[in-house]
């Protein structure tokens, strides 16, 4: 098993995706990379421009005999010269000659892997930017939404939904910046043929992987060994980050939405059972699905490394175990998007909740907002030890703070407004508005920006 899966899968799909994860999606890359291969060895005299056209004319799915992909596997062995003898037999018997030309298997095979997972991350962007969108709503729309804010798992100081939703625009935002910056050195084409030296094309090699990467509209290696796999170990750890984020959005859900809370919790629709057993059972089911996929696809980083250091100049040892971890990589972070799209699509958030929550310690809270009011008369260390006293006597004493304050010499002779004002959660939120704004805005316009990308396979 590549992803976990569970009843939401087969609610949750998206055909940009699968289109992508499909068999023949591989031998429609492999085709690709062929025909352009042919074309630009054309280009610099290596092959006749006729037999190129024809490679390229019939370099189509159309005229591939999967079958008999599988009948000549099953005969000799090799998992990818039964796919060059059946587009040989698909071009004219002088054009046929000339097919995959001077490069090996691994040249193909990996430039046509790296193209899919190219047209596949522009799918991932494009998801990316409509949760991004959906992120943008709530930041806007709760922007002034006070509630608590927490450290170490208590009630720190108060903050606004919105915020809180700031954060993971901020966080999501960088880790797509971080897959961004890092695509020309991960989708690049490799054309060096047995070992990397451009042995088979030693004169017009290199001008013809230079063709190659600009008809595909990729990067090249410039040193296309086969023993190189850091690039498939950085796409992985990229993918990685994106997760985390969201695992880290469906992980405060996951447990904020739990009675005690009833923050937020998922959107849910009559029909949907949630136990065999607890007919009252609601559960969050997308945030349990990013969760556990999320926490899957951080352990590939391992394998990869250890792979990453076979000897010499190529070991098919390494290239089958990258294969598995890059379609479990994109099996994983496919199901954490699809569910993360979903879960902010209809996501709840239970704002008479956040506001008692934010006052459950009768203004305790703004414990902090007092002190920085008493340091404009006694400096703030001063204020700090008035307050911690005063905190202790409510913590442990049971005492009421707001009639502590009261009793306080340096702020008894305050009326009612002022120190109703200086409890108040909706008094001391800081810029958290005018942040939640600004990433909301900014959410946008990155949305907008990934949504109309296209794909070119």
């Amino acid at each position: 098993m590549r992803a976990f899966y569970d009843s939401s899968s087969k609610t949750y799909k998206d055909a940009r995706i699968t289109k992508y994860l499909q068999e023949d999606a591989k031998i429609k890359a492999w085709l690709k990379v062929e025909s352009q291969l042919a074309l630009a060895q054309a280009k610099v005299g290596l092959i006749p421009l006729e037999a190129a056209e024809n490679i390229a004319k019939n370099a189509i799915i159309e005229n591939i005999d999967l079958d008999e992909i599988e009948r000549i596997k099953e005969e000799i062995g090799h998992g990818f010269v039964p796919f060059v003898k059946v587009l040989v037999s698909a071009c004219d018997e002088e054009a046929g000659k000339y097919v995959h030309y001077g490069v090996t298997t691994q040249n193909i095979q990996q430039t046509g892997q790296l193209l899919i997972l190219k047209n596949l991350t522009i799918v991932f962007k494009q998801i990316l930017g409509e949760i991004l969108e959906n992120f943008s709503v709530l930041a806007e729309e709760h922007a002034e939404t006070v509630m608590a804010g927490r450290t170490h798992g208590r009630h720190a100081v108060p903050i606004t939904f919105g915020y809180k939703v700031s954060v993971w625009i901020y966080e999501l935002t960088q880790a797509i910046e971080r897959l961004e910056a890092s695509e020309d050195r991960i989708f690049s084409v490799m054309m060096g043929g047995a070992v990397g030296g451009f042995n088979a094309m030693p004169v017009d090699g290199q001008k013809v992987q230079t063709l190659v990467s600009e008809a595909l509209n990729m990067s090249e290696m410039k040193v296309p060994s086969r023993n190189i796999n850091s690039h498939k170990i950085e796409y992985i750890s990229n993918l990685s980050f994106v997760c985390n984020v969201l695992h880290k959005f469906a992980e405060e859900l996951y447990y904020t939405g739990i009675e005690e809370f009833d923050e937020m919790q998922e959107s849910f629709k009559g029909g949907t059972i949630g136990s065999s057993t607890m007919p009252h059972k609601i559960n969050p089911k997308l945030a349990k699905g990013i969760i556990t996929n999320s926490q899957k696809i951080y352990s590939l980083m391992e394998p990869g490394f250890y792979s990453n250091v076979r000897l010499f100049e190529g070991d098919s040892t390494s290239y089958l175990l990258f294969d598995g971890l890059l379609d479990e990589a994109v099996d994983l972070t496919a199901e954490v998007l699809i569910r993360a799209k979903a879960l902010t699509e209809g996501l709840h958030v239970n704002v008479e909740r956040l506001a008692a929550n934010a006052n459950i310690n009768k203004g305790l809270d703004n414990a902090e907002h007092v002190m920085m009011e008493l340091a404009k008369i006694v400096g703030k260390d001063k204020a700090h030890e008035i307050m911690y006293d005063t905190a202790m006597k409510v913590k442990l004493e049971g005492q009421d703070f707001v009639t502590l304050l009261k009793e306080n010499p340096l702020l008894k002779d305050q009326d009612e407004a002022y120190l109703a004002a200086l409890v108040d959660p909706r008094e001391y939120i800081g810029l958290c508005p005018e942040i939640a704004r600004e990433q909301a805005k900014l959410a946008k316009e990155k949305s907008i920006q990934l949504i109309n990308l296209k794909t070119n396979l």
